[in-house]
């Protein structure tokens, strides 16, 4: 049995409300062990016999769209990657005056297209990871800054999601 972590895109936020407990309901519901929800941001932790990403995904999808209605995107990972992104982070973690995000993307092109973005270096900056773009702004520019902007945009929603280094601490176990 493998641990893992799924990183729901776009709940709680824009409309779509599912209770944590719902959530834990339908992980529970495919079979899945030691379920539990980190936040209320559309995080799940769970052990699972399946060791095909690509197929828990799936799986994970179909369900959450037929219990809650929408078209579920997710995200899924072994939990023991979440300590290697977090230790590939390029950028100081507890600044008293910056926030420390990792942009998750599913398109390749997509991050390609993230990475090209040209930021502010003097209130934030992006470096490219695996399957991610870290990116640490300036506290209460996030949304503001063009980096934030971007992800904002239609094409970044459909195919990102994105987690502060605090909640990737709380994933990895």
């Amino acid at each position: 049995m493998a641990r893992y972590v799924a990183l729901l895109r776009g709940i709680n936020v824009g409309g779509i409300t599912i209770r944590m407990a719902d959530l834990k309901d339908v992980f529970t519901g495919l079979g899945y062990d030691g379920v539990h929800t980190v936040l209320a941001s559309g995080n799940v932790v769970f052990d699972a016999e399946e060791t095909d990403r690509v197929a828990l995904k799936s799986e994970i999808e179909k369900a959450l769209g037929s219990r809650f209605g929408y078209e579920a995107f997710v995200f899924v990972f072994e939990q023991a990657s979440f300590a290697d992104l977090a230790d590939a982070c390029p950028f100081e973690e507890n600044q008293d005056d910056r926030h420390t995000y990792v942009v998750f993307v599913a398109d390749p092109d997509a991050r390609a297209e993230l990475l090209d973005i040209a930021v502010d270096p003097r209130s934030e900056a992006i470096e490219p990871g695996d399957g991610v773009v870290y990116w640490q702004v300036v506290k209460g520019s996030t949304l503001g800054s063009p980096f934030g902007k971007a992800t904002g945009r239609a094409r970044y929603k459909s195919v990102t999601t994105t987690r502060n280094m605090r909640t990737i601490r709380k994933l990895q176990g």
